[in-house]
């Protein structure tokens, strides 16, 4: 059966490639650039396209060497391409953009959607969402949308339906050290200066809003991934056993902290795991480690969306 809409979403969405293809999504791939190094080595430059081109391990050992990427997001001809062939299908369709609380992201695409309204009218069911989410509760919010188009929502109830679940979303992350975060404007450099003298390992959380703040700090990565793991158990929806994991080249800290949660879950859980893409891996390095969860609402303590089933746990 033909979907009832289309999804466009970013690459850092950080679902993987066969994910993507095999539910029809159209992706939008953010780029990163290095200015030539003067110490010889190659830039760190390349596409976004979910480590086609290029290992995870690859591009952390780079960063790990001196590397320092930043990104672009989008231009204007690439959303205008992507509109005007959702367009074209005559498929209603939702783009689920990345989050306006540390990127431009959103505002382009609206542009580019305003003059789409200009040439083909204002009556055209093409809906873009401000998720106001980054990478791996991304991840989590884009894999829930497609099980949600796939039940039949259509584009207007998906795109209402997207609007809503970031305050529903529960987000802990761990990096080694605050350095990227702070040269990317994500954090204040105060902070991160604390941070870096005092050898700690930050914990950090998305806000409502979509910018990161500072959430706690932890002595030592077992203690962190200790933190996170708790973070779920104490947290998480009773009626949905559904969390995303990610890394950025630790893989091996994702097992441990998916162990230590499926030991202490009262219920199976099934695990969405990502590996952090460059888009953000420009901005945590090499170390980063994410645990994302549905919860009660943010706002008020209201439980996860009643879409969101515990029949998840029978489907995975």
């Amino acid at each position: 059966m033909a979907a009832v809409c289309n999804l466009i979403v970013d690459s850092p969405c950080e679902l993987s490639r066969e994910f993507c293809e095999e539910n029809g999504l159209t992706v939008l791939h953010f780029t990163y650039t290095e200015p030539d190094r003067d110490d010889g080595r190659e830039p760190l430059c390349g596409v976004d396209d979910m480590f086609a081109t290029m290992s995870s391990h690859e591009f952390y050992e780079r960063m790990r060497h001196g590397a320092e990427p930043k990104t672009s997001q989008p231009s204007q001809m690439e959303f205008e391409e992507a509109f005007r062939a959702a367009i074209a299908s005559g498929v209603p369709t939702v783009y689920l953009a990345f989050d306006s609380g540390i990127s431009g992201c959103y505002e382009g695409a609206c542009m580019a959607l305003e003059r789409m309204k200009e040439e083909f009218g204002p009556d055209i069911e093409l809906y873009v969402v401000d998720t106001k989410l980054p990478s791996t509760p991304l991840t989590l919010l884009v894999w829930e949308a497609v099980r949600q188009r796939d039940k039949g929502l259509t584009a207007r109830e998906l795109a209402d339906w997207a609007a809503e679940a970031h305050n529903h979303i529960h987000t802990l992350f761990m990096v080694d050290d605050l350095t990227a975060l702070a040269r990317g404007g994500r954090i204040p450099s105060g902070i991160a200066f604390v941070g870096s003298k005092l050898d700690i390992k930050p914990l950090l959380t998305v806000a409502l809003d979509g910018t990161l703040e500072l959430a706690g700090i932890a002595r030592g990565r077992k203690k962190a991934i200790r933190r996170l793991a708790d973070n779920y158990l104490q947290n998480h929806s009773d009626t949905t056993f559904v969390c995303a994991t990610a890394n950025a080249d630790c893989p091996a800290d994702m097992r441990r902290l998916e162990e230590i949660i499926g030991r202490g879950a009262d219920g199976d859980v099934l695990f969405i795991e990502a590996e952090a893409g460059p888009t953000i891996g420009c901005h945590v390095g090499p170390g980063f480690l994410s645990c994302c969860f549905w919860g009660a609402d943010r706002r008020d303590g209201m439980s996860v969306p009643d879409q969101i089933a515990s029949e998840v746990r029978s489907e995975g």
